[in-house]
């Protein structure tokens, strides 16, 4: 069955055209220029994956992404007439997945979007693994504990944590990270791995201060403090 897209764009050319590649790659697409009629439509229809202008006219693309996370983990990809780093970072703090700035190649689009669904299809055999007493991963649910409470994690961020706990204490370089998440190098990618890290810690109630679970190496990057369990 085909992955179903929704796409919030209030440009209906663009819309148009964003459906048009979707389509012919294989994606089933819904479309809406509204937000409010995102939020409904993402609750009703539960797409695979929403691509989010985050220029919307009646809700703000940002009020639609809580929205969006607060009902669950679906992948959001945010389209943004933004350049700035600091715009583009607080997007991924509210929790989208990706990112691209207009104007954009579609085809570009389409193998983002292919990358983030491709990553939420991919399951370890390993099954479930334990750190520290602490933390339990389990890969083949896509299920994360900690201390017996259960975490919600984004696609990105279980991706980076996954990618952390393949070899726990190794240091992992924000390069290696989004290779390894994203599937693609896309330029300027490594410093959002810092907003995606932040979001994790946060998640897995990490003192940011002195983190145990997610530790920052400075000049190389991030490890997984905790060790696997016997």
């Amino acid at each position: 069955m085909a992955a179903t897209v929704l796409v919030v764009e209030d440009e209906r050319k663009l819309r148009e055209l964003v459906r048009a590649y979707l389509e012919r790659a294989g994606f089933a697409v819904l479309s809406t220029e509204s937000g409010a009629e995102a939020i409904t439509m993402a609750a009703s229809a539960a797409p695979d994956l929403v691509i989010l202008d985050l220029g919307l006219p009646d809700v703000p693309g940002e009020s639609v992404l809580r929205e969006l996370r607060a009902a669950g983990p679906v992948p959001v990809l945010m389209l943004t007439a933004m350049s700035s780093e600091s715009d583009r970072i607080r997007g991924l703090e509210l929790g989208a997945d990706d990112y691209v700035t207009k104007p954009f190649s579609p085809r570009e689009l389409v193998l983002r979007v292919q990358a983030i669904l491709r990553r939420g299809a991919q399951q370890d055999e390993r099954g479930v693994t334990s750190y520290g007493g602490v933390l339990v991963i389990d890969e083949p649910k896509r299920q994360v504990q900690v201390s017996g409470r259960a975490v919600a994690l984004t696609p990105t961020e279980w991706g980076v944590l996954v990618a952390l706990a393949s070899v726990p204490g190794r240091v992992y370089s924000r390069l290696e990270l989004i290779n390894r998440v994203r599937g693609h190098e896309f330029e300027g990618y490594e410093r959002t791995v810092d907003s995606h890290v932040k979001n994790l810690r946060r998640k897995l109630g990490d003192d940011p201060a002195n983190p145990r679970i997610v530790q920052t190496v400075l000049g190389g990057g991030y490890r997984l403090g905790l060790a696997r369990d016997a």
